[in-house]
């Protein structure tokens, strides 16, 4: 693949992740809050992870096989810049902090909704509220130090 293809898919990968945890921060789940009782609001946001998690997953995959694919085609880490290491440390501290979530809260926000106990959801939904503000901090300060780490 040519440095342009592997560049842009890496972007793509990268606006799906950071812009959806955008949306559904700042958007999505205040709307819900505001017009939906728990069971709907709930059972909406669980539907609304359990898709979008999918192209996470997904993005994550693109975003390491052509960040690795840009670092192999463009040397090698030793001669890329120190905002590239940023970038895969940043990388890997999101992936971990998604995993987390996707193996805890949202298990947990799964079966409460599927058993209808509400609270124990609500619980799940603002640990994944809290991890997915803190992916969304990071995942905009990567963004920063990939547009302009070079130039920094």
């Amino acid at each position: 693949m040519t440095i342009a293809i592997l560049l842009v898919l890496h972007l793509l990968a990268a606006l799906i992740w950071v812009g959806g945890m955008f949306f559904a921060h700042s958007a999505l789940r205040p709307t819900a809050a505001e017009v939906l009782q728990p069971p709907e609001r709930l059972t909406l946001l669980c539907g609304v992870f359990k898709r979008f998690f999918i192209w996470v997953k997904v993005s994550i995959v693109v975003l390491y096989v052509t960040g690795f694919g840009l670092i192999s085609l463009m040397g090698s880490q030793a001669k890329l810049g120190g905002h590239v290491h940023a970038m895969i440390l940043l990388a890997v501290v999101m992936t971990v902090i998604f995993g987390y979530i996707y193996a805890r809260p949202f298990k947990k926000l799964k079966l409460a909704v599927a058993d209808k106990h509400w609270p124990v959801g609500a619980q799940a939904l603002g640990q994944i509220r809290a991890l997915m503000l803190t992916n969304l901090g990071l995942g905009i300060v990567t963004v920063v130090i990939g547009a302009g780490g070079r130039y920094f």
